[in-house]
């Protein structure tokens, strides 16, 4: 047995529900969809962010390189990247 309602069934479905929680319903899918990019479906709006996500780290090791080089003798990008992850959590969400 599918789970997948057709658009009629779900009319039917929501027929049935009173006003007032047919308005919530309105609301709620409103909500949903005004989050979403225009003409982006949950499938473009992943692989979108995933590659600001990835475009973003890319740069990051970058400045990470260019500070690199700004010091003599060893330099640990990674365990820079984690020491700046810290701080903005800490910025986000400080410690009570």
């Amino acid at each position: 047995m599918s789970d997948y309602l057709t658009l009629e069934q779900l009319e039917q479905q929501v027929t049935q529900l009173p006003p007032q929680e047919q308005l919530r319903l309105v609301a709620h899918i409103s909500e949903r969809l005004s989050a979403l990019p225009l003409g982006a479906s949950p499938t473009a709006q992943g692989a979108l962010l995933q590659a600001e996500r990835e475009q973003e780290a890319e740069r990051l090791l970058a400045r990470c390189d260019e500070a690199a080089e700004m010091w003599e003798g060893d330099f640990d990008a990674a365990e820079e990247i984690r020491q700046m992850r810290q701080e903005r959590d800490e910025q986000l969400w400080p410690s009570k």
